[in-house]
């Protein structure tokens, strides 16, 4: 399959090695692809612009790919532990053919709670991502966590712990990145809630999209506290972040890199650069 640059309308890591997860895989490290969802599109949207209204987004990129063209060309690279994200309603045709295109390979989010979780491991999804459903009234609620855990195992469970700035510390948001929860990013919080879950997904909502740069200091935070694998996300625009990302990381926080990618329309970082960056991270 090619790597060619798309036909598009556009603007714009736990140890560095390949090793061997619960379910038998080998987990890409340093490196994470993705795959955003957007009214049944791959699509790159700036965060915190996408509202229930629809009113202000900003779309960096909408790709006229189909979300299983992505997930098969990551499938070919072995890029597993990426993860699949449906921005909304719409998008579950899409993500169902992402999963079954690279199955095992991939984690979904978007939507998730304890009705529909089981479901969308068996369509495919190595692990699912949750966020707002496990919390109520900004206030995370641990009974629902553990009822996912019984049903699923904390080997299959990722808690998406985006966040934005406030005051000088980082809180979790939700609800399309829009609202503010009660639960801080810090260690206690972390230590806690890698008791219940396989991995972390952060995104730096308010870097997101920009391409401005990766806010290293949440990075740093991030390796410092989290006992788990933690996927950042937010700003990336070249493949000097890969690099710094693994340093400022220690190698236990885990970079995707989405609007400066090629493949989504973006000129910082060729996705090829990108693969080879992981394999040679292997080597080591």
């Amino acid at each position: 399959m090619s790597t060619a640059r798309l036909n598009t309308t556009s603007k714009c890591p736990v140890t560095p090695v390949l090793e061997r997860g619960a379910l038998g895989f080998k987990l890409a490290r340093v490196f994470r692809p993705c795959i955003d969802l957007h009214e049944g599109k791959v699509k790159q949207i700036v965060g915190g612009s996408l509202k229930d209204s629809g009113a202000g987004l900003r779309t960096n990129f909408v790709s006229d790919k189909p979300s299983s063209w992505f997930a098969e060309l990551f499938r070919r690279d072995g890029l597993t532990g990426g993860h699949v994200i449906q921005l909304g309603a719409g998008n579950e045709t899409a993500a169902r053919e992402a999963l079954a295109a690279f199955p095992n390979g991939l984690h979904l989010g978007g939507g998730v709670n304890l009705d529909n979780a089981r479901g969308w491991l068996e369509a495919g999804a190595s692990h699912v991502i949750v966020t707002s459903w496990v919390f109520r009234d900004g206030r995370l609620d641990f009974d629902r966590v553990r009822a996912l855990v019984k049903a699923i195992g904390k080997e299959r469970l990722v808690l998406d712990l985006s966040c934005r700035q406030r005051d000088g510390d980082y809180w979790v948001v939700t609800d399309r990145w829009q609202k503010f929860t009660e639960l801080k990013v810090e260690e206690d919080a972390l230590t806690r809630l890698a008791m219940h879950c396989a991995e972390f997904l952060v995104h730096a909502v308010d870097v997101e999209g920009l391409c401005l740069g990766v806010d290293f200091g949440l990075v740093e935070q991030l390796a410092r506290w989290s006992p788990i694998p933690v996927t950042y996300a937010g700003g990336a625009r070249s493949l000097a972040d890969l690099e710094s990302v693994t340093r400022a990381g220690s190698g236990r926080v885990h970079l995707t890199i989405g609007s400066a990618l090629d493949i989504f329309g973006g000129n910082g970082v060729r996705y090829e650069d990108a693969v080879v960056f992981n394999r040679r991270q292997s080597a080591l």
